[in-house]
């Protein structure tokens, strides 16, 4: 029964259910940048290339039952030939890239707008005091001792003291 709690407590956390979450609009994003590619991009390139489709890019390794040549990547399948199927690698690729790159514009608007929520507004900026000093340099010895000191740690020299903090005590 540890165990299930255990699992319970992990799986609850709000890392792993962000994570799922992810995981998931990634496969639907996955799916679409698929098609963006096989349906979009591919036919002008397939037309660029002299009406090729990247899918159907293949190269026989071994005949199948028929005899070659194959015109498309299913008659290959269809008899039962081996293939190396670079035209789909070259799809995969360009998908990749597609994703990549929206994920880096996807990514650069949300810390866009996590910055431009985070930063506070310039009259709030000119508002605030300038901080309080904790320390000060000995004049003799040039260390850095706390405001308060009355004799420098390091050379035992008398400080004087700063009447703002002698009139506060």
């Amino acid at each position: 029964m540890k165990i299930f709690r255990e699992f319970k407590e992990f799986a609850m956390r709000g890392n792993v259910v962000d994570m799922a979450v992810g995981i998931i609009i990634g496969a639907a994003f996955g799916s679409i940048t698929n098609s963006l590619v096989t349906d979009i991009l591919s036919p002008p390139l397939g037309l660029i290339t002299g009406n090729v489709d990247l899918n159907n890019l293949f190269l026989v390794l071994k005949e199948g039952a028929t005899a070659v040549p194959y015109k498309t990547l299913a008659e290959a399948k269809a008899a039962g030939a081996v293939t190396l199927n670079y035209g789909a690698f070259v799809n995969k690729i360009i998908s990749f890239l597609l994703v990549a790159l929206a994920v880096f514009f996807l990514v650069k608007y949300i810390n866009k707008l996590k910055g431009a929520l985070e930063a506070p507004p310039e009259e709030t900026k000119e508002l605030e005091p300038p901080p309080v000093p904790t320390t000060k340099q000995c004049p003799y010895c040039l260390s850095t001792v706390p405001i308060k000191a009355r004799r420098c740690p390091y050379c035992t020299s008398e400080l004087e003291r700063d009447t703002e903090i002698s009139n506060n005590e």
